[in-house]
């Protein structure tokens, strides 16, 4: 009980004056009534747009890929180029906690503690299981799936479904 009221507090009762000034200026710009029917992250696009999500500016990157095979991370960047714009944006926010590039390019991702390194990392156990990602260093952790058809569909169910979750 003591832990809910302390988050209750810092979260919502000490800046309960800023978020209600913060709040009446949005809503003066626009209608509150207009906004409930979208969920956070159709509003986050509504407000930021879907960038071009560039997939050969992140082939491009230093990658540290541990213990995963060239084939597997070719498999990768194939499936990546079969996305569509909005997968590609949704596999970015899977894996970094945003779906938005920096104005850099890819090179310019931060993670906790700044500019952090993309690492793709192979996960152990069997290729039924869906990757992981850590958004806090940028890593994704990916099982040794054999074919190119597997992975996309993994991939995207652990994008899609990972979402509901709120990881980012």
């Amino acid at each position: 009980r003591y832990v809910q009221l302390v988050a209750n507090f810092k979260l919502y009762k000490a800046i309960s004056t800023q978020m209600d000034a913060f709040l009446q200026g949005f809503y003066s710009v626009v209608p509150k009534d207009l906004l409930k029917i979208f969920d956070n992250r159709e509003l986050e696009l509504l407000i930021s747009g879907l960038q071009n999500i560039d997939v050969d500016d992140l082939g491009k990157l230093d990658l540290l890929v541990v213990q995963l095979s060239q084939q597997a991370v070719l498999l990768l960047w194939e499936v990546l180029k079969e996305f569509d714009n909005s997968e590609r944006a949704e596999f970015i926010r899977f894996v970094t906690g945003s779906s938005k590039v920096p104005v850099e390019g890819f090179k310019g991702l931060r993670g906790a503690n700044g500019i952090c390194k993309c690492q793709i990392t192979r996960m152990q156990g069997p290729e039924n299981r869906l990757p992981q990602s850590h958004t806090c260093i940028n890593t994704l952790d990916l099982p040794e799936y054999k074919d190119k058809d597997h992975m996309k569909k993994m991939l995207l169910l652990a994008i899609k479904e990972g979402q509901t979750f709120g990881i980012a």
